[in-house]
């Protein structure tokens, strides 16, 4: 089926960091090996997948031994395949905007405009320390990452561009080759006000945490009407953990499981570092802040999207989600390459079938 505009669009987590996307001692056929992806990344794309995430953690811990620097390991991607596009994830802090600029431009370039970025704020104190960067309270993480957005924005579309921020400045500065059209897209994630403020004035993605239906529908109510007020329009990204079996009983066997397993002293390690992120903000709702113990053995709330169960029931989940405003979703999954393909074979057509017949309602309504 020819994809539009109007289709609900499909990333994966990119594993590119050991140990899966659950902190779980559950077996997970996922390799974090460049092999491994480079064959999950063409999987996904014959699969129907729009997008690739690729993850961005510095220090060991939480389940995650070993990671791979994102940017390289996106290009690889890139090159591996022809139609996938790929999200290398950025850390303001760590990354200069012109490096960054730089970067992605020499990616865009090679690879007929297919790297897009996302800009995490961050929201583990250790790490910044660990490496030496400085930490920085929660709303002014974000601002620092706002102008981070706008520099990447301005360095990509001007000559002689020059900013004055808290943060970053530029005088007459100019980079060519600029990326190939259109510009990189640029994603950035968070729940707290601060983010959805964020991504209301300059980001062209946001992406939330896990959460039900009806608390989604809240954040992109929220975004969307602030984004209007200031004239920008932004697209909805929501993160998900797909567990798709032939019978709901066997989908939600492997999901008891997947927490049965879970080790305990990672998940707590990880739920305290998040925990102090996500209550951070001033009004305390950033992401994870209300995240059980279960929910934290995903590491993005992704159990809480509920695409757990049989084809059919995720696909008519997914439609729900489309029905509020949602726009993307983000999978994580246990076994990454036999899953995406299945999640293509099974799940994308139902959606696609779903979202046809939708249309036609509407068309024969008018």
């Amino acid at each position: 089926m020819t994809a539009n505009h109007d289709q609900i669009k499909f990333a994966y987590w990119v594993p590119n960091v050991s140990g899966g996307l659950v902190i779980s001692k559950i077996e997970q056929r996922t390799g974090w090996d460049i092999d491994y992806n480079r064959r999950l990344a063409q999987i996904a794309e014959q699969a129907g997948f729009d997008y690739a995430l690729s993850q961005i953690r510095f220090t060991a811990g939480y389940g995650a031994e070993f990671q791979h620097e994102p940017v390289a390991f996106s290009h690889a991607l890139l090159a591996a395949t022809t139609k996938l596009k790929v999200i290398a994830a950025l850390l303001p802090g760590p990354w200069n905007p012109a490096v960054a600029a730089k970067q992605i431009a020499t990616i865009s370039q090679l690879t007929e405009g297919r790297v897009a970025v996302n800009i995490v704020s961050g929201w583990f104190r250790g790490e910044f320390t660990a490496i030496g960067e400085p930490w920085l309270d929660h709303d002014e993480r974000y601002r620092r990452s706002e102008e981070f957005i706008r520099s990447l924005r301005g360095i990509w579309t001007q000559d002689s561009f020059t900013f004055r921020g808290d943060f970053y400045r530029f005088s007459d500065y100019t980079l060519k080759p600029k990326p190939a059209q259109p510009l990189p897209e640029i994603f950035q994630g968070g729940s707290s006000r601060a983010a959805r403020d964020m991504a209301a004035r300059v980001s062209d993605w946001y992406f939330t945490n896990g959460n039900s239906v009806d608390e989604i529908k809240k954040q992109v109510d929220d975004i969307r009407a602030k984004a209007r007020a200031n004239s920008h329009s932004v697209r909805i990204g929501v993160n998900a953990f797909a567990i798709a079996r032939d019978s709901e009983a066997e989908a939600r066997s492997v999901l008891n499981e997947i927490i049965a397993k879970a080790d305990p002293e990672a998940v707590d390690a990880f739920g305290h570092e998040v925990k102090n992120a996500g209550k951070a903000s001033p009004e305390g709702q950033g992401n994870w802040a209300k995240s059980s113990f279960e929910d934290l053995v995903q590491y993005n709330d992704g159990f809480k999207t509920n695409l757990t169960g049989t084809p059919e029931q995720i696909a008519e989940r997914i439609i729900a989600l489309k029905a509020v405003g949602v726009d993307l979703v983000l999978l994580g999954f246990l076994h990454f390459q036999e899953e995406v393909e299945y999640f293509g074979r099974r799940i994308i057509p139902l959606v696609r079938a779903l979202e046809a017949d939708a249309s036609r309602h509407v068309q024969a309504a008018e």
